[in-house]
Order: C-alpha cells, then sequence, then structure tokens
C-alpha cells in the first residue's frame, strides 16, 4: 500500500490583492508553493506529489521543483474539485484503489512532518480516511441579516484543514459522482455526501492557509518558531 498526495494548485487567489496568484509569492526565501511541496516531500512518505496547476501559469516551469522526480505535473481545472480529479487521474497507472492520497492545500506552507505522520498513524485503518481539523475554542453564532438567531454548540463545531487522507478509489468515485456540486468546498464533504463519515484528527493550530496579505508575516513567524522546536 502507496501513499501519494495531491496539490491543487490552479486558483488565482483574489483576496491576496496581489500581482500574481498566492501560491508564488515570496515567502522565506522561496515561493509558498515550493515551501509546502519541500514539507511534503521532507516527510519521506509519498511515492510522488501531483501538482495540478492552471495551462496558462507561466510561473509553475520555472521552479526548480517543478523538475523534481518526485513530482507529477497535472492541468488544473476551473474548480478545486476539479483539479484534484485531474490530480487522482494522472496518478491511474500508478495508484491501487486502496492506496491513501493526502490533498492538501498549496497556499499552507506551515505543515509539519508530525502532523502528516500523525494523520497517517490514526487513520491508516480506518474504512474511510479522515482529515486534519482543529476544535473550536470561541463561542459561534448563527447570523441571518446581521443579527444573531442563536449560540451554536461549539463542542460539535471543527475548522476542517489539510491534509485529507483517503484511499485512492473511493475519493476518485466520490468526486466524480458529485463533480460540479457546489457543495464540494473540500475532499471530505464529497466522501460526506456519498454517505461515508471521516475520522477528525486533531491538527495543530500555526497550520494556516494563506489567504489575505497579512497572512505571509504570520506563515514565516509560524515556520521560524517551528525551526526552534
Amino acid at each position: 500500500m502507496s501513499c501519494w498526495a495531491v496539490v491543487p494548485a490552479a486558483g488565482v487567489g483574489k483576496r491576496m490583492q496581489a500581482d500574481k496568484p498566492k501560491q508564488y509569492l515570496p515567502l522565506a526565501g522561496k515561493t509558498v508553493i515550493e515551501q509546502t511541496l519541500q514539507r511534503l516531500l521532507d516527510a519521506d512518505v509519498f511515492s510522488a506529489v501531483v501538482v495540478a496547476i492552471s495551462k496558462q501559469d507561466p510561473y509553475w516551469p520555472e521552479l526548480a521543483v517543478s523538475a523534481d522526480n518526485r513530482v507529477i505535473t497535472a492541468p488544473g481545472g476551473k474548480e478545486r474539485a476539479d483539479s484534484v480529479l485531474s490530480g487522482l487521474s494522472a496518478l491511474s497507472a500508478m495508484a491501487a484503489e486502496d492506496d491513501w492520497v493526502f490533498v492538501h492545500d498549496a497556499a499552507r506552507p506551515c505543515i509539519t512532518s508530525v502532523d502528516i505522520l500523525a494523520l497517517l498513524k490514526q487513520c491508516q485503518d480506518h474504512p474511510v480516511g479522515g482529515i486534519l481539523a482543529l476544535s473550536s475554542h470561541d463561542t459561534l453564532k448563527l447570523a441571518d441579516d446581521g443579527e444573531i438567531c442563536e449560540t451554536v454548540d461549539r463542542s460539535r463545531i471543527w475548522r476542517a484543514l489539510t491534509p485529507q487522507m483517503f484511499r485512492y478509489g473511493m475519493l476518485k468515485q466520490a468526486l466524480t459522482e458529485h463533480q460540479g456540486d457546489l457543495a464540494i468546498t473540500d475532499e471530505a464533504s464529497a466522501l460526506e455526501l456519498s454517505g461515508f463519515k471521516p475520522a477528525l484528527v486533531e491538527g495543530r493550530s500555526d497550520n494556516i492557509k494563506i489567504t489575505r496579505p497579512e497572512d505571509l508575516a504570520l506563515a514565516e513567524f509560524y515556520r521560524e518558531q517551528q525551526c526552534l522546536e
């Protein structure tokens, strides 16, 4: 049984208000996506890492990591789920139905080997797989038209992170069945729509996703702190 990684990286990151997609913004001497991929490769558990890139992307071929023999390039799609499905298709000649696939955001460069290995250890015997997630510590409100309707039971609320780890065949089938469904915002939601119940694995709070300009400085700080551990 092998483990593979798929990184959807065809987005443009409009909220960053930058002149290029956020995965190509500088972070600690490299680009965000280079830092992310290095963390995945350093975990030393993946037979290959597939990166789904937009066909009009001029930046990816210029990065040294694009020529790494452990990295496979696949065409990106319009939506995240389309890119993930394309990445899975690129593995069709190599991955077995029961192999594990870890899907990870290109804009999460603070992922640690500890979290990757914890996810693998806790979910390797699970029939479906699971995701890294954070339990909510804040009081949560349900709103309607700017007014509070009720306070939500936070003990049942988790924030989904990545990687998300599922069987190759099961994930590919779920994404194919629900292709085009706007309810598919991550891989777990596709499995949920197919009637499965993925596991939750508590992850680190510093596994942030770069979404806004201020996140770059925060990611650099977290990475520096991780190096001191």
